[in-house]
């Protein structure tokens, strides 16, 4: 908990944009700075959750030339590909996932927060954002070392891919992330604040978070298993987006109109392809082209494929019918849950953990969803919220030494505190720098457009375009 508190401190040092004074008012929790390098001292096999952990000793980084780890051709290219179907997975796939569950009136707004999230989280991430998440720092946020990329050449390894390949790779977890927030204020929300918004919580909340888990932080030196984003991505947007749907307020007309989805093609189309982007996420996360990231993929496929199931078959009991949209999000809600223990888990966990995430997740969208009162339009923290916490959690109990070797968690229960600890201090931090950047914003311009421009429309109100 004093972790925690601690981290929550980090609040006013990042908006009042001072690093420096972040490092000095967690000095006493901090590591040195030489104790967070990730770069050329992973071994080659390293995923997203290991480049957390410390590095090597001094005698290995002096270790004789022969033994240094080199740039590796296979998994260079494995990454290269991962890259590009991570992307996938925002651009078209969660546009078009988002964009067919909205009314008419709002698809190309709807599609546009996608869009404009890749555009705006690029330019933050390589400006700023990498070297809050994976620059020398401390045990809460990284250095200004690598501020535009600075001093990272051609030659520069992270494991055995290159460095300016992993900074991508990394960009394109934080465009997806940013991506899921918008389900959560579809149809409501300013443009001009929206652009506002992701631009500042990529660098104040993603980054910090990024580097507690992977960056070299306290939640990776305290054991935390994450090995794709159950944390980093998933609860950290669910929450956020959580948040800006209290903010915002419910749409005009919720419960009296209909708000049914105005093309379901669209959004299975769009499922279809966040689900193949999601062999990147996951079995990019091992950073190499390896049994892991071999194995990574098959829980992948086992867990969305369980979950689209066991979701299907609680619909169909609690309503009667199996509705397509609830086998494409049922899949999502596998993917969701399966992304923190993709690494960790045997194709038998991961067939436990889609079945208890599809029926879970159900009843995050249905039951808490009520008991919430909040308009989360296209249930971003219902799906990724809920299943990001229930996967960060079961990686505990299903964390398999047949996978992991000697890495394997020894005492279980000490695991799951270690994920619990993980999970709370991603809600609340989230949950509260997402407020303030929120409330500053609303202050300033607004967040909510005006009732005559949501009647409208977003499509015409905020672009001046429409669908025919």
């Amino acid at each position: 908990m004093k972790k925690m508190l601690i981290a929550l401190s980090l609040s006013g040092a990042l908006l009042g944009g001072s690093v420096a004074w972040a490092e000095e008012a967690v000095s006493a929790a901090s590591t040195p700075s030489e104790d967070v390098t990730v770069v050329e001292t992973a071994a080659a096999s390293a995923t997203n959750s290991e480049l957390a952990a410390a590095p090597a000793p001094a005698e290995q980084a002096a270790a004789p030339a022969e033994e240094e780890v080199k740039l590796d051709t296979g998994d260079t290219a494995w990454i290269l590909v991962s890259t590009a179907l991570v992307l996938l997975m925002t651009i078209p796939g969660l546009a078009l996932f988002y964009g067919g569950m909205v009314r008419k009136k709002n698809v190309l707004s709807t599609m546009a927060h996608s869009f404009i999230a890749a555009a705006i989280v690029s330019i933050t991430w390589v400006v700023i954002g990498y070297t809050l998440a994976f620059g020398q720092g401390n045990a809460f946020i990284g250095g200004l070392d690598k501020i535009m990329l600075s001093g990272i050449t051609t030659s520069a390894l992270t494991g055995t891919i290159p460095e300016i390949l992993f900074v991508i790779f990394q960009m394109t977890f934080a465009i997806i992330t940013v991506a899921i927030i918008t389900g959560s204020i579809a149809e409501r929300m300013k443009f001009g604040a929206f652009v506002a918004f992701i631009t500042l919580w990529s660098v104040i909340v993603y980054a910090p978070i990024t580097h507690w888990v992977w960056g070299g932080g306290w939640l990776g030196n305290d054991g935390a298993l994450d090995f794709a984003g159950g944390t980093v991505v998933h609860i950290n947007s669910g929450v956020a987006g959580l948040v800006a749907a209290y903010m915002l307020g419910k749409r005009m007309g919720l419960g009296r109109e209909s708000m049914a989805p105005h093309n379901l093609t669209l959004t299975v189309v769009g499922a279809s392809l966040v689900w193949v982007g999601w062999f990147g996420f996951n079995g990019g996360s091992a950073l190499g082209a390896n049994g892991s990231a071999g194995y990574a993929l098959v829980v992948t496929q086992v867990a969305a494929a369980a979950a689209a199931i066991s979701w299907l078959i609680t619909e169909k009991v609690v309503r009667g019918k199996a509705s397509v949209l609830g086998g494409a999000s049922g899949a999502v809600a596998g993917l969701v849950v399966i992304t923190p223990a993709a690494g960790f888990v045997t194709v038998g966990g991961a067939l436990a953990m889609g079945l208890i995430g599809g029926v879970v997740c159900f009843w995050g969208i249905t039951a808490l969803k009520r008991a919430l009162k909040a308009d989360d339009s296209l249930d971003a923290f219902g799906l990724h919220g809920v299943g990001g916490i229930v996967g960060a959690i079961l990686t505990a109990v299903f964390a398999s030494e047949f996978i992991m070797g000697e890495k394997a968690p020894t005492d279980m229960l000490h695991q799951l505190w270690v994920q619990v600890e993980g999970v709370l201090a991603t809600i609340a931090y989230s949950a509260v720098l997402t407020f303030i950047i929120l409330k500053v914003i609303d202050l300033v311009i607004g967040i909510r457009v005006a009732n005559d421009d949501e009647r409208m429309g977003l499509d015409l109100s905020q672009h001046g375009e429409r669908v025919e």
